[in-house]
C-alpha cells in the first residue's frame, strides 16, 4: 500500500522502549508507504527494549530538521522518561504541536508531553498508571483505547495497537501537504 507514500515520520527510540509500542506502529506505518525514520541521542545507537528487541538509530535527535517531518511517535516502556530528559526532544515536540503535525504516544509516552508542557486542555489516554501524572499537566485523561484530539492521537497499551495503528494511519492520511 502506498497511502501514507508521502509522509516523514520521526520515531523516538531510547534504552527500555516497549518493544510493541515502538515497532508495531512503525511497521503499520512502513506497510501504508511511510518512512520512519528512528532516532536517538546518538546516529547508530543501539537501544534496546525492554524485551531485548533492538533499534538503531538512523539519526540523532540534535540532526533533525522538524520541517521535513510530519509526525512524531513517542513509544511507551521506562524510554519516555529518558527521552523528556533531553531538550532536543522537547524542542521537537513542542515544534510538532505548534506546527499540529501529528504526534502519537502510548502508555507512558505522556511523560514526554507532559515536559514539553502541551497537554493543557488536551484529552488523551495513557497507561491508567500515569493519569494522575497527565491530568496534573492539566489533561482530560480517559481509559480508552485510542483517544484522538485534532493532531495529537494516544493509547494505552500493547493490547490497544491495532487501534492505535488504525488512528495514526486515518490521522496522517487526512493531513493536508
Amino acid at each position: 500500500m502506498t497511502l501514507l507514500k508521502e509522509k516523514k515520520i520521526i520515531a523516538l527510540v531510547e534504552d527500555d522502549f516497549e518493544d510493541l509500542e515502538l515497532w508495531v506502529p512503525v511497521m503499520r506505518l512502513r506497510e501504508e508507504g511511510a518512512e520512519v525514520v528512528l532516532a536517538g541521542k546518538e546516529k547508530g545507537g543501539v537501544y534496546k527494549g525492554k524485551y531485548g528487541v533492538p533499534a538503531e538509530a538512523q539519526t540523532d535527535f540534535a540532526s533533525i530538521d522538524p520541517e521535513q517531518y510530519d509526525g512524531i511517535l513517542v513509544p511507551g516502556g521506562w524510554a519516555p522518561d529518558k527521552l523528556r530528559r533531553y531538550e532536543e526532544v522537547i524542542h521537537l515536540t513542542r515544534h510538532m504541536n505548534e506546527r499540529k503535525k501529528i504526534i502519537g504516544q502510548i502508555c507512558h509516552a505522556g511523560w514526554v508531553l507532559i515536559s514539553a508542557d502541551i497537554l493543557e486542555g488536551i484529552n488523551v489516554t495513557s497507561t491508567p498508571g500515569i493519569k494522575d501524572d497527565m491530568t496534573n499537566a492539566g489533561a482530560v485523561w480517559s481509559n480508552e483505547e485510542v483517544v484522538t484530539d485534532g493532531h495529537i492521537i494516544s493509547s494505552r497499551r500493547p493490547p490497544d495497537l491495532p487501534a492505535y495503528g488504525r488512528a495514526l494511519v486515518q490521522a496522517f492520511s487526512n493531513m493536508q501537504d
